[in-house]
């Protein structure tokens, strides 16, 4: 990978896990054998009828973006799906993915002719990342990143007036976590049954196929530095063990 990989040990905003800049499309909740058998049977059925977490919250984001603007990145994009929703109202839209299987995967999804490009390579040093945008968005993609160099690059990638969208993941630490995390645990396999119409699909979505890592971060250890680094950011969390961080970038402030 040629990002500096973030260092093992410690949890903390400048540390995590060395992984692939792909999303972590987790859209199964997966139960021990040991587990009591209501667990099991919900791991059953939500092995049964895989969804993706990640694109449940892309409605969501196109809500946080303006109804036309120029240019858009999106960090981690995987099999391509929120990079063509970000280019229907976008002069230009363009995904970069670490993964070069899965980024062809993504080209062969993707109309000819279409607003949208793909490029292979590293989200904070490669070339087809740098800025300035009007949109960035990052989907499952941070906990694999040294967090607060991750926030200052997009930060410093934003044209004046810009807007940052992050759905992450954090560590469930905290009354409120277990909470959403218990709402989730039923939903979760209902919602796959209706995406897959009652359906098996035989085999995993290709935007769930991307490797993954645990996040290493508690959301409250992840709010304070996001905030440290954009100021006024929004942060708050979802169900679907997500978080969701929006910043727009003041006016008068061109990037670095």
């Amino acid at each position: 990978m040629p990002l500096r990989p973030a260092r093992r040990g410690p949890r903390g905003a400048r540390g995590g896990p060395t992984a692939p800049h792909s999303r972590a499309r987790i859209g199964r909740v997966h139960a021990p054998p040991d587990a009591p058998w209501p667990v099991r049977a919900l791991g059953r059925l939500n092995a049964a009828y895989p969804w993706s977490h990640n694109h449940h919250y892309h409605r969501w984001i196109m809500r946080q973006v303006p109804r036309r603007f120029g240019r858009a990145l999106d960090v981690g994009c995987g099999s391509g799906e929120l990079v063509r929703l970000l280019a229907s109202r976008s002069a230009m839209a363009r995904g970069i993915d670490a993964d070069p299987r899965i980024v062809e995967r993504a080209r062969e999804a993707t109309e000819g002719g279409a607003n949208v490009e793909y490029a292979v390579g590293d989200a904070l040093g490669d070339p087809a990342a740098k800025g300035p945008w009007d949109v960035i968005t990052s989907v499952a993609v941070l906990h694999h990143l040294p967090l607060t160099e991750a926030l200052e690059h997009l930060k410093a990638q934003l044209a004046p007036g810009g807007t940052l969208i992050v759905v992450g993941c954090h560590i469930p630490a905290t009354p409120v976590d277990h909470l959403l995390g218990a709402v989730a645990v039923p939903l979760n396999p209902l919602i796959g049954v209706a995406r897959n119409r009652g359906r098996r699909p035989g085999r995993v979505p290709v935007a769930m196929s991307a490797s993954t890592e645990p996040p290493t971060m508690t959301f409250h250890e992840i709010a304070a530095e996001a905030r440290r680094v954009l100021p006024g950011a929004g942060l708050r969390r979802r169900v679907f063990w997500r978080h969701t961080l929006v910043w727009r970038r003041p006016y008068g402030g061109a990037p670095r």
